[in-house]
């Protein structure tokens, strides 16, 4: 019975309150599986603010699984440009021929068979399932689990074990609007529960929330230590013009253009030019310049001038933009 009126108080709240985002849009069944899968993959690693636009002009260049499935992948890497974390996008156009060649072009409304594609993780496929499918599924991501550790008042490294909120979340029962719920605590979180300075005169199930009892709304983290990484980057350059080579060598940025690099292994009195953080890794880079330059496989020599023209990952331009700087 408290779960029910917890539901009920969240939704109404979310009925008030929910913000008009565009893969929420009311369409066609289809069109709606095929928004969710791609605001998921974008919304990994992203905040709402910055996916808006991208969304919106991905969907309007490839409006469907199958032209997904086909696209080149420099237009695909382009219209993906500036969101960083480029496996995404590639996974999701391998799940999207997945879904066209095993699934007959419909995204999988089972668990299990979500899990198996390229990039969907425990997260992105209870998220699909509750979003797209109506399934009562409660997706812990960022959002929710800040409002389950506050409500709850879960503080100890035991309590804010990922497996400790998964079974946790049960509080907040489930509703027949198994979609609308899982938007819904997720923009609590969101809009409301937020990091810092909670809005709490504005949260629906505010009387039952222990933190606020307290009045802590300090948040526990199991911290997650960056890994510390050396590099050489090497600058050769003519005629206004910088060598990159396609990246085969290292997991990020696979596949993507990069200056020729070489990871070192804890060195002494490394003295950086510049400190580049990625993902769960800091990386010290030390640029080093060559006059003659080496033949490296799947190179090209890019004109600085015309930066804007060329297919590069967020990294590789702020690289070129450092060099010009300094």
């Amino acid at each position: 019975m408290k779960d029910q009126i917890i539901t009920k108080k969240i939704l109404n709240w979310y009925d008030l309150n929910k913000r008009s985002l565009p893969w929420r849009k009311n369409v066609l069944q289809s069109k709606k599986h095929y928004y969710t899968l791609v605001s998921e993959f974008m919304l990994q690693q992203t905040q709402v603010v910055t996916v808006i636009p991208y969304f919106n002009r991905f969907v309007d260049k490839i409006p469907n699984l199958k032209k997904l499935s086909k696209i080149q992948d420099r237009e695909l890497i382009k219209l993906w440009e500036g969101l960083g974390y480029y496996s995404r996008v590639r996974n999701l156009k391998k799940t999207a021929r997945i879904i066209i060649n095993k699934y007959h072009g419909k995204i999988p409304n089972n668990y299990k068979d979500l899990i198996s594609l390229p990039g969907i993780g425990n997260y992105t496929a209870n998220a699909i399932l509750a979003i797209a499918f109506n399934k009562s599924n409660i997706p812990l991501d960022g959002n929710i689990e800040r409002v389950l550790k506050r409500y709850l008042y879960l503080k100890k490294d035991n309590e804010i074990q990922k497996d400790n909120l998964k079974q946790k979340k049960s509080i907040f029962g489930i509703s027949s609007r198994a979609s609308d719920y899982a938007q819904a605590l997720m923009e609590l979180g969101a809009m409301t529960c937020k990091p810092k300075n909670p809005e709490c005169s504005r949260c629906p199930i505010l009387k039952g929330c222990k933190s606020y009892k307290k009045k802590d709304f300090d948040l526990a983290k199991i911290t997650k230590k960056n890994k510390e990484k050396y590099f050489i980057l090497k600058v050769y350059k003519k005629n206004q013009k910088y060598l990159l080579v396609k990246n085969t060598k290292f997991n990020f940025l696979k596949n993507l253009v990069i200056f020729p690099m070489e990871e070192l292994s804890k060195p002494k009195n490394f003295n950086e030019n510049l400190n580049f953080k990625m993902s769960n890794m800091n990386m010290n880079i030390k640029i080093q310049y060559f006059k003659n330059a080496k033949k490296f496989p799947s190179s090209y020599w890019f004109d600085k001038r015309k930066l804007d023209n060329y297919m590069l990952p967020t990294f590789t331009k702020k690289m070129v933009k450092y060099l010009e700087k300094n």
